[in-house]
C-alpha cells in the first residue's frame, strides 16, 4: 500500500512560533498555500496555521496580525502521520480528526505534508468518498 512518504509534498516551509501572523500570511501568499506548519526554535512541530485561523482567530477578533505571533495560534499537540504509515492510516487519521492536511513526521522531524488531494489520487474513489463524507458531516 502507498505510504505517506510516497505521496507527501516534501521540503515544507514552516512559519516560526516567533513570526507574526502577518509574516505567515505573506509566506502563504508567496507559496500559494492555505496552511503552514508552525515550528519552534527547536525545529519541532508546534501546530498548523491555516488561512482560516488567520481570519477567524485574528482578524475577526480585532487582533493586530503584525503583533500577533504564529505561536499564539498553535493549539495543543498537532495531528500528524508517520512517514511510513500507509494511505489507509492517513485516511483514518484525517477522518477521525476532521483535517484535510497532515504534517508527515519521521522520528521527531517534519519531512512533508500530505493533503487530501494527494490521498485522493493514491486511492480508489470509493475509499476517498468515505473520507469526504467523514470530513463534511458533524
Amino acid at each position: 500500500m502507498t505510504t505517506a512518504r510516497e505521496i507527501m509534498t516534501p521540503n515544507v516551509e514552516c512559519v516560526n512560533v516567533d513570526e507574526s501572523v502577518s509574516e505567515a500570511a505573506e509566506k502563504m501568499a508567496r507559496l500559494d498555500v492555505g496552511s503552514l506548519p508552525i515550528c519552534g526554535n527547536d525545529d519541532k512541530l508546534k501546530g498548523m496555521l491555516t488561512d482560516r485561523d488567520i481570519v477567524v482567530k485574528v482578524l475577526a477578533k480585532g487582533k493586530d496580525p503584525k503583533s500577533c505571533l504564529a505561536g499564539e495560534l498553535a493549539q495543543g499537540e498537532a495531528v500528524t502521520i508517520g512517514a511510513d504509515h500507509d494511505a489507509r492510516e492517513i485516511l483514518r487519521t484525517m477522518a477521525t480528526h476532521k483535517v484535510r492536511r497532515l504534517p508527515v513526521i519521521d522520528g521527531h522531524r517534519l519531512v512533508g505534508i500530505v493533503a487530501l488531494a494527494e490521498v485522493a489520487r493514491a486511492l480508489p474513489d470509493a475509499t476517498v468518498g468515505d473520507l469526504l463524507d467523514a470530513l463534511t458531516t458533524d
